[in-house]
């Protein structure tokens, strides 16, 4: 098989996951550059920034995830270009919008360090359309348990 064959049958990436990857870069140059003198200001001045690049229902959904995650512990970062939030530097949440990847609905993400186990089998990635108050509960209930 050639070089050129290689290049037609390896799976490359989007240009939504390509952006997502400089973005990344970008932030960890950032944070290098801050260094130690970084502070909660930093991260929450970079998530808002991010929050206000988002157009419609995104916005709004971003916004009020953003209000409900910071009542918690947990400091606002961005990480691939989305709004994140971490403890002790660790990404434990983090919001997708569904603009960014062009998706349907936006996404609210956790990580591992979120530690949100339930026996075998445990959802990490929720699709959010609307924030009803019963929605906002329930993402509350989960940004506390992940927090704590």
């Amino acid at each position: 098989m050639t070089a050129k064959q290689t290049a037609k049958t390896s799976v490359a990436f989007t240009d939504e996951e390509r952006s997502a990857m400089k973005e990344h870069a970008e932030e960890l140059k950032r944070e290098q550059r801050r260094g130690k003198r970084a502070t909660k200001a930093d991260g929450t001045a970079d998530v808002l920034a991010k929050i206000a690049e988002m157009e419609g229902p995104d916005r709004v959904l971003a916004e009020r995830i953003h209000e409900i995650v910071t009542a918690n512990d947990l400091t606002p970062k961005t990480w691939y270009g989305m709004p994140a939030y971490a403890r002790d530097g660790k990404v434990v949440c983090f919001f997708q919008s569904a603009q960014k990847f062009k998706a349907r609905y936006a996404t609210l993400g956790f990580n591992d360090s979120a530690a949100l186990d339930d026996g075998d089998m445990w959802p990490t990635a929720f699709a959010l359309t609307d924030i009803t108050p019963a929605v906002e509960k329930r993402i509350a209930a989960l940004v506390a348990q992940a927090a704590g």
